[in-house]
């Protein structure tokens, strides 16, 4: 009769009512694995190496192609014989992969910078290219253990071959390669406001400032060069 009436016993453990306690610890620690695995694998992400820039890689790549051809060339020639007089070579050698089209001086389309049909003249190397190349290949020679003062690539032979790709290729497609000024900083005058009034001297000088800017020499740098793969 008593246990017809309906009276209730203790909460069975087994029913939905007795799973909040196991299910609040099984999520504190599943939440305390997660916080141990996140610092790790931020310390792993920070220890990687970051990958090397595309200036790199392409600087690695042009290196090695030079040694290749120091290799191969006859007779074999070894970097600490290098000179100017062979980069020099070495880029008239790289002409044969050229996608640049130069004219010669006997094409009617000498000069034009928009040719209207095409013609026989041959395909080299940019100007532009070649001095990006010579840069990157002279900052790898010093990066390899050679010494500032004996770089072939900064010799003054290879400067004067690329200043006269530079002058030929303007002349023969019609495309001039301006020099870049270099910017030189602004002096600009500040407005003082009170009982203090300007003299003449002061409006002279103001005079000066903005005249030596805009009259003053200002040394010049080579147009930079986009950068080009090169292969062999």
């Amino acid at each position: 009769m008593d246990s017809a009436s309906g009276g209730t016993g203790p909460p069975d453990p087994n029913t939905s009512g007795g799973e909040g306690p196991s299910s609040a610890a099984t999520g504190s620690i599943a939440a305390a694995t997660a916080g141990a695995v996140v610092p790790a694998a931020a310390a792993e992400a920070s220890s990687s190496p970051a990958p090397p820039s595309r200036y790199e890689s392409q600087k690695r790549r042009d290196w090695n192609t030079f040694l290749q051809y120091l290799k191969n060339h006859k007779p074999p020639l070894t970097l600490a014989r290098c000179s100017g007089a062979h980069v020099i070579e070495f880029l008239k050698y790289l002409d044969q992969f050229g996608k640049t089209k130069v004219h010669a001086a006997g094409c009617p389309y000498f000069g034009h910078p928009n040719p209207p049909a095409p013609c026989a003249c041959p395909l080299k190397q940019a100007w532009g290219s070649l001095d990006a190349l010579i840069g990157r290949l002279r900052a790898a020679y010093e990066e390899n253990g050679g010494r500032p003062e004996s770089n072939p690539f900064g010799a003054r032979a290879v400067r004067i071959y690329l200043r006269e790709v530079r002058e030929g290729q303007a002349k023969a497609r019609g495309i001039p390669y301006e020099k870049k000024k270099r910017k030189r900083p602004t002096v600009t005058a500040t407005a003082v406001v009170g009982n203090v009034s300007a003299g003449p001297s002061q409006g002279g000088g103001d005079g000066d400032v903005d005249g030596g800017d805009g009259g003053g020499g200002s040394s010049t740098t080579a147009a930079d060069a986009a950068t080009t793969s090169t292969a062999v």
